[in-house]
């Protein structure tokens, strides 16, 4: 009778289990009308956008394939190398793509739920300006995605998809001009709806914004805009001072920062990409991944440069054996139990001033342009005396050096050089393990990443950059 009993309650359990399955939509199913019904469920749907961005790999792959690194002999770990190596292919799986592409769609979906939710007097503003922050987050994705896989950063080049909406479909790669069009369409709107007022850092602000449409106009090559946008950012938040500047990689301090990204407990931690945990502490007994290049080392004035102390450390007993001994150290926390764990620092009023500079030099401003150059410096560098420049070419010479320091380890050396046409070079103490990867060139097909080739199989009206054979 036990077992006749046990057999009937089993099948009543399987049954009702059958029957809440039946019941469940696909686990990657979002039902717009069930997951928001009111303004309170559009500001959850746009910190789930925010949550999944992941400018980690950007960093990563730049660092690996320009020449602001090195891979030391003690590095065993493999992780990276063919990369740095510049040995991929059309099978390079670059995570840029897939992680813009699933943020681009939250956005999509939170920003046409909002346009249907019942919103009361008092939730008017709010929802204006989370219909902002989506907005501009759609932009910061696809510029994401138009610096990492862009043919070129020219007019007539292919692109990439522009989603302004959430849908199953094949679309096409965009022209670049067209996809930037798009993309200050978005933040022209995003401007208009956040609120002066509104200053939380680890989202997007209208300072935030200003500087996000100084850098597309960089890309762009629209000089009036750069100046134009750069300035309204500038204005609005000035440079850090030299005793804030350390304190803005170690988490205490917001100085000059319009926008991060917030990490916790279990988010990849950038810092464990350069050095093994615990480095501060225990030098000898923590290896360097990958190490500061001597290329970018040498440019620093090390006795006073507040950025060299702030992003790397030289390690004497590393030097006294022979070994690499610039340890890279922009991202290790202050928090030892979290070592290598500290927020991503997305826009920064530094970048503002030598994108500023760089648009004054193309607009035959010297005058602007070399004071922008000079109080950068003056601000990092103490004792630092201005300098005159020779002509034009001396000035953007200076910003794309000065931009190496500054942006050191942010994600932007590799565009920057693409966006000057500019070869990667490394020098011959930076590429002892590189297996004769010392130079680089814009013919070179490696010189632009791959679109994945999941996606071109997924979609055959995505062309592949040229020079790769698609898998």
């Amino acid at each position: 009778m036990k077992k006749y009993f046990l057999f009937i309650i089993t099948i009543t359990f399987a049954a009702a289990a059958c029957n809440k399955q039946l019941d469940l939509r696909p686990s990657d199913y979002i039902d717009p009308e069930g997951a928001y019904r009111n303004v309170d469920d559009i500001g959850q749907g746009l910190l789930g956008a925010y949550s999944i961005l992941n400018y980690y790999s950007s960093i990563r792959y730049t660092s690996l394939i320009t020449d602001e690194n090195m891979l030391p002999s003690e590095n065993s770990t493999g992780s990276g190398v063919a990369t740095h190596r510049w040995q991929y292919d059309g099978s390079f799986l670059h995570d840029a793509w897939k992680d813009n592409y699933i943020a681009i769609d939250r956005v999509n979906r939170a920003l046409s739920a909002s346009r249907g939710v019942p919103v009361k007097p008092s939730e008017q503003e709010t929802l204006a300006q989370y219909q902002g922050e989506l907005l501009a987050l759609r932009a910061y994705c696809h510029l994401e995605l138009v610096r990492n896989f862009a043919e070129k950063y020219e007019a007539s080049a292919m692109g990439v998809p522009y989603m302004d909406s959430s849908y199953i479909g094949k679309p096409a790669r965009l022209s670049f001009a067209a996809t930037m069009q798009k993309i200050n369409e978005d933040l022209v709107a995003a401007k208009a709806l956040i609120p002066g007022g509104f200053d939380d850092r680890t989202r997007l602000t209208k300072a935030a914004v200003s500087a996000l449409q100084a850098r597309v106009a960089l890309y762009e090559k629209n000089w009036a805009n750069a100046i134009t946008y750069a300035t309204e950012a500038i204005n609005a938040l000035p440079l850090a001072t030299r005793a804030q500047f350390p304190q803005i990689w170690k988490d205490n301090s917001t100085a000059e920062v319009f926008w991060k990204l917030k990490r916790v407990a279990g988010d990849e931690e950038v810092g464990g990409f350069y050095t093994q945990a615990g480095f501060l502490d225990n030098p000898a007994g923590s290896r360097l991944y990958y190490a500061a290049s001597f290329k970018l080392t040498n440019l620093f004035d090390k006795n006073n440069d507040i950025r060299f102390s702030s992003y790397i450390k030289i390690d004497p007993g590393r030097e006294t054996a022979g070994q690499v001994p610039n340890a890279v150290v922009k991202y290790i926390s202050a928090n030892p139990s979290m070592a290598n764990l500290v927020d991503l620092k997305l826009l920064r009023t530094g970048e503002m001033y030598l994108i500023r500079a760089e648009a004054y030099a193309e607009e035959d401003e010297p005058g602007l342009a070399a004071a922008d150059i000079n109080a950068l410096r003056a601000a990092r560098i103490a004792g630092y005396t201005p300098v005159t420049f020779a002509d034009k070419n001396a000035l953007i010479s200076a910003v794309i050096t000065e931009r190496f320091k500054e942006l050191a380890f942010e994600g932007h050396r590799h565009f920057d050089l693409r966006r000057r046409n500019l070869n990667i070079s490394r020098n011959p103490e930076d590429a002892v393990n590189a297996l004769g990867a010392v130079l680089l060139t814009p013919d070179d097909p490696e010189y632009v990443f791959p679109i994945p080739n999941s996606e071109l199989r997924a979609n055959p009206n995505v062309k592949q950059n040229p020079g790769y054979v698609n898998k």
